[in-house]
């Protein structure tokens, strides 16, 4: 092919790989409001529960919903073409690699695109889960103080006592101005004007947990790219194996200075939370390195030499 061919190829493959992202990001424009938001915003919504918050999420600017709308759609869109805009790259790639290159490449796509998942769900199902109780957690058990705390009221008066039903779901069929609490959702609630509305509360301590939306959403997004991508360290060490650039035998031998490599570098790319996530990183990179490590003494890759 001569030069300008490839610039018509590469062409061809770029249009191609736009077009697959532009048709992911219009699917992901329908659902990202029904069910990706919801889906994201899970998680935080049990742990609230868990510790009897009203489960809501703040949006303080007037476009702050919508901007995680589009932002959402775009990254969740990436997601989803990625392996179809890949395999567009491979196919312009790979006509310039030599037949054992080509094999070294397919035979760990699979395993890397399994450890992108495997990081992935880690962190929304392991590591976002306890960082939001142990924060949560610890801000709920900041008491008032002293002299604002409850004490019984003391009169000779006869009380009379209010009391909100604590419903598991909705009634089917409130009336105007009932007031109810319900259970399965930690909400307060009330029908006006023939809509449920929700009444903001929180507990009797100190701090009461408020929120955002965006804030939330982007601590999600940057811990769901720092994990997909942290967990590709085993591919890593076997290109390092491979090039020759380490012997098996020395990539044991720094195992130590890797490992303080990797607290570093976790205390880093870690967002926000230095403890909890940092801890969370650290722990997964450290297997993944010896992983990597066991995968390098494939016989199939003839520049590693085996200890």
């Amino acid at each position: 092919m001569t030069f300008g061919q490839h610039l018509d190829e590469l062409r061809g493959r770029l249009i191609r790989a736009l077009l697959g992202f532009v048709l992911a990001f219009i699917v992901c424009l329908i659902f990202s409001r029904q069910h990706t938001i919801p889906f994201f915003c899970r998680p935080l919504l049990d742990v609230l529960r868990a510790y009897e918050i009203n489960p809501q999420l703040y949006a303080i600017g007037a476009s702050d919903a919508f901007m995680v709308y589009i932002r959402i759609s775009l990254i969740v869109g990436i997601a989803i073409s990625a392996p179809w805009i890949a395999w567009q790259a491979w196919g312009f790639v790979a006509a310039g690699l030599y037949p054992s290159e080509r094999k070294m490449v397919t035979k760990y796509v699979p395993l890397s695109i399994g450890l992108l998942l495997v990081g992935m769900a880690f962190v929304y199902y392991i590591v976002l889960p306890f960082t939001l109780n142990f924060f949560l957690a610890f801000s709920a058990t900041i008491p008032l103080p002293e002299d604002f705390r409850p004490i019984s009221a003391t009169t000779t008066q006869p009380i009379e006592r209010a009391s909100v039903p604590v419903l598991t779901g909705d009634p089917p069929e409130p009336s105007d101005g009932q007031l109810w609490f319900d259970s399965t959702q930690q909400r307060l609630k009330m029908f006006i004007g023939g809509h449920i509305r929700v009444i903001q509360f929180g507990p009797e301590n100190l701090l009461v947990p408020l929120l955002t939306l965006p804030e939330y959403i982007s601590l999600v997004m940057v811990m769901l790219v720092t994990f997909a991508l942290a967990f590709q360290l085993p591919i890593v060490v076997v290109a390092l194996a491979a090039l020759g650039i380490f012997r098996v035998a020395e990539l044991r031998a720094i195992r130590k200075q890797v490992y303080i490599v990797i607290v570093i570098a976790a205390s880093v790319l870690t967002p926000g939370d230095v403890v909890t996530l940092t801890i969370a990183l650290v722990l997964p990179l450290i297997l993944l390195y010896e992983f990597g490590i066991f995968l390098a003494k494939d016989k199939i890759l003839p520049a590693v030499e085996l200890s």
